[in-house]
């Protein structure tokens, strides 16, 4: 897609710290790291999010995200890892080229938040178990 950045990394058109590439998937820094060592894995093939990705291009990432984590741990030694990803506006997604970040954590006050909220306290079970069936249904 000629006006996204992430492709424009790709191609080369633009500068990037690529840490590692193979057939299907392109990683680098992040330019604006949360932590240490953050870094985003994305299809080479442009996709803008996980509803995008067919099982054979999500296969080709994931396969991947143990090595980047384990060189994470290795390089960085961070006490534990976010995996992070957005999709759509309203997750917070601002880059519409699906990507992954991998965020070190070194401990609670490294300056990254990852908290839960929900509007209710707590699911009833029974409605809990209402979504399941209904999930479940659509796969």
């Amino acid at each position: 897609m000629s006006d996204c950045i992430f492709c424009k990394l790709i191609s080369g058109e633009i500068p990037s710290t690529k840490i590692y590439e193979d057939d299907h998937v392109f990683v680098f820094m992040d330019i604006m790291p949360l932590t240490k060592g953050h870094i985003l894995v994305i299809p080479k093939e442009h996709k803008e999010s996980v509803y995008d990705l067919s099982e054979e291009q999500a296969a080709n990432l994931f396969r991947v995200v143990p090595k980047l984590a384990k060189a994470l741990k290795k390089t960085f030694h961070p006490a534990g890892m976010n995996l992070l990803n957005n999709n759509g506006a309203p997750a917070g997604q601002s880059v519409f080229h699906f990507h992954l970040h991998l965020i070190p954590r070194y401990d609670e006050t490294d300056g990254f938040k990852a908290t839960w909220r929900t509007k209710e306290k707590e699911y009833p079970l029974e409605k809990i178990q209402a979504l399941a069936t209904e999930l479940s249904e659509n796969i």
